[in-house]
């Protein structure tokens, strides 16, 4: 079982984001993955390592080639756990980034 955190770092990557929504289409050879990026294939497939061990898809061998298949109940428990936050108000950055100025004071804010 994977864990939330391996869930929201896969998807902190907007490599991985793009394989993902390229994967919603239909099962894809890793070449097929790997084209329309300006990276090595190496680096292809360190990215579908890292989408494969937070369960987001699989990888299987066909023949000679490699397909990757998106999961799709992995990503359920995250989308669960941010729905949880929809009953509260939206965030007001500016107003909380003026409150974090005024008690940390000047010094301390960005």
């Amino acid at each position: 079982m994977t864990s939330l955190d391996d869930i929201f770092s896969a998807l902190a990557d907007p490599t991985r984001r793009s394989i993902l929504a390229m994967l919603l289409e239909d099962d894809m050879a890793v070449t097929d993955v790997a084209e329309p990026f300006e990276m090595s294939l190496a680096a292809i497939s360190k990215h579908l390592t890292i989408l494969t061990k937070a369960g987001l898809i699989s990888q299987e061998k066909r023949g000679r080639v490699k397909w990757c298949k998106l999961e799709p109940n992995a990503m359920k428990d995250a989308s669960v756990w941010m729905q949880a936050f929809g009953q509260f108000e939206p965030v007001n950055l500016e107003a909380f980034e003026k409150f974090l100025e005024v008690e940390l004071g000047d010094d301390h804010a960005s």
